[in-house]
């Protein structure tokens, strides 16, 4: 049964410069096999992987004259989905279910997002990747064997920054998190998400161009179960301006992949570089959300030891009880 939360969101599948004109490219999302390729005039088409025919992938296949064809019997589809030519019976007129089964897709923020059922919302919103002051930059796809949740629930928590990135994001010295707030947001849109403030924390290099420690305050704003934006003021560095968006793409219940755009006023190091920064910085939590168990997000209150620095944590787990989410969680009460 799907989850009807999720599977009436959009998702990531890919980069847009990787679904180049001419050619299929293979994704899957919630365990569903999706087929993505590009026709002459730019726009991107989303199908599921298998032909009706005799099921073979799409993905395998080529495309000819602005046609996808199918590797197996060369049967060819419009951009449409509908068959236009079956090689070994020309003369059969192809009946309503020799079409593709097509998806709904968008490209925005250098993402192709597909939406499997019908699309209860809009795109989420980043208006920082709109602000023509900043570079944007595409980092990842990075695939963690966990829970699209739990990785979520990682980017929103500041008292692991001392441990797992010691020497970065912090250190020894200052662990403690400091009180702040959170509470309940509405977006442009009307859909309620989750907002934090006054989050503060002292980081010995708070991004790659950084030269010495400084106290930084996050916003985090959680847009969709499974989007996270964060954004960073730094007190040595004020012109400087970064917005962080994490993007999970759940290829399983627990095993995901995770895009990050970067929207930052940081014109100095090239795309090479910043990759590696943001690389070294997730690398260093994925061991991590590997070995948290449950792998799938706990849900009920009592399921885990929280205290007060894991709010935000807490207010995030109770948003997608509210939610109604059921893909990559554990919503049972634990037993007596």
């Amino acid at each position: 049964m799907h989850d009807v939360v999720l599977w009436n969101d959009w998702h990531p599948l890919a980069a847009s410069e990787q679904v180049v004109a001419g050619s299929v490219l293979a994704a899957s999302l919630m365990g569903q096999e999706v087929a993505l390729w590009r026709s002459a005039d730019g726009s991107v088409h989303a199908w599921e992987d298998r032909c009706p025919h005799r099921g073979t992938r799409f993905s395998i296949g080529k495309v000819v004259a602005d046609q996808l064809v199918c590797a197996y019997h060369g049967w060819r589809f419009d951009a449409d989905g509908h068959c236009s030519t079956v090689p070994a019976q020309p003369d059969w007129t192809p009946s309503k279910s020799a079409c593709a089964r097509a998806y709904q897709v968008i490209e925005r923020y250098g993402l192709v997002w597909v939406c499997l059922g019908t699309p209860a919302l809009p795109l989420l919103p980043f208006p920082e990747y709109d602000d023509p002051h900043l570079r944007k930059v595409l980092c990842g796809p990075y695939v963690v064997a966990t829970s699209a949740p739990r990785i979520v629930e990682n980017f929103l928590d500041m008292g692991h920054f001392s441990f797992v990135h010691e020497g970065i994001l912090g250190e020894a010295e200052h662990t403690a998190v400091r009180d702040y707030k959170v509470e309940t947001y509405v977006d442009d849109g009307g859909e309620t998400g989750v907002l934090a403030t006054q989050c503060r924390f002292w980081q010995p290099q708070t991004n790659s161009l950084a030269h010495g420690g400084s106290e930084v305050e996050y916003t985090y704003r959680v847009v969709r179960p499974l989007t996270a934006i964060l954004t960073k003021l730094l007190q040595a560095q004020q012109s400087f301006r970064e917005a962080i968006s994490l993007h999970v793409q759940p290829l399983a219940e627990e095993i995901s992949q995770v895009w990050i755009v970067l929207a930052m006023t940081n014109f100095e190091q090239s795309d090479v570089e910043l990759r590696a920064f943001q690389d070294r910085i997730f690398l260093q939590d994925k061991p991590i959300l590997e070995n948290q168990r449950p792998l799938r997000l706990p849900l009920a209150a009592d399921s885990e030891v929280s205290i007060a620095s894991d709010k935000l944590s807490v207010f995030y787990r109770r948003y997608l009880l509210q939610k109604n989410l059921h893909y990559g969680v554990i919503t049972m009460e634990s037993p007596l």
